[in-house]
C-alpha cells in the first residue's frame, strides 16, 4: 500500500492465527461472530495495534443473526486512518485482518482498505491484489457495497465484485453450491 506504512498484508482464518504469531505483526483487524470468544492467540503476539469488530457474516437478515453495516465498514476505514496516522518510518507494519474462515468478512475488510489508501486504482487491479493476498477470497457483497459508497466509487467496486466471484467460480465451481448453501446464492447470482 504506497500511502501506508504497512509493507505485509495477510488475510487469515481463527485456526491460522497461532501460524502468524512470529511475523511481526503490528496491525490486526478481527471480525467475529458476536457471541465468539476473542481468540486466544493473540496472547502470544508481541505488541500490536488491535480493533474488533463483531457481526455475523450474511448478507441478508435473519433472526437472531447480525448484519454488518455502513456503520461496521466506516469502523474499518477508521481503522485505515489510524494505521496511516501511526506513520513509524523506522518500522515496518504488518496488517493482518482475520475472520473465522479468512474468506468473506476478512477479505471485504481488505479490499476496503485497498481501495481507501489507493483511491487512484482501478477496482479491478484492487481485486487482482486482493487475490494475491488470499486466493480464496470471496468477499462479503453487502460490505463491499458499504465500502462502495462511503469510499464514492459510485458502484465501480460493486461491478467489480461481480466480475471477481465469476473468476472465482471458475477457478473454484464448488464455490457456487457452497454460497448457495450458506445462503449466498445472490452472490453467485452476481457472478452471471
Amino acid at each position: 500500500m504506497p500511502t501506508m506504512p504497512i509493507r505485509m498484508l495477510t488475510i487469515c482464518g481463527i485456526s491460522e492465527l497461532p501460524d502468524q504469531r512470529d511475523r511481526s505483526v503490528t496491525h490486526v483487524l478481527s471480525i467475529l461472530d458476536p457471541e465468539h470468544p476473542d481468540p486466544e492467540a493473540f496472547g502470544a503476539y508481541a505488541r500490536h495495534h488491535r480493533t474488533i469488530l463483531r457481526f455475523h457474516d450474511i448478507i441478508n437478515p435473519i433472526p437472531g443473526m447480525i448484519l454488518p453495516t455502513s456503520r461496521d465498514v466506516e469502523s474499518i476505514l477508521r481503522f485505515g486512518d489510524d494505521v496511516m496516522n501511526e506513520r513509524d518510518d523506522g518500522v515496518e507494519g504488518h496488517l493482518l485482518v482475520h475472520c473465522h474462515m479468512g474468506v468473506s468478512r476478512s477479505t471485504a475488510a481488505m479490499l476496503t482498505l485497498l481501495a481507501q489508501t489507493n483511491p487512484d486504482e482501478s477496482e479491478d487491479e484492487l481485486f487482482s491484489r486482493l487475490v494475491e493476498i488470499r486466493p480464496q477470497a470471496w468477499p462479503n457483497s453487502l460490505m463491499v457495497d458499504f465500502a462502495d459508497s462511503l469510499l464514492g466509487r459510485e458502484g465501480r467496486l460493486t461491478d467489480a465484485l461481480c466480475r471477481h466471484y465469476g473468476r472465482q467460480i471458475r477457478r473454484m465451481p464448488n464455490y457456487a453450491q457452497v454460497m448457495h448453501d450458506l445462503g449466498r446464492g445472490r452472490e453467485v447470482e452476481m457472478a452471471a
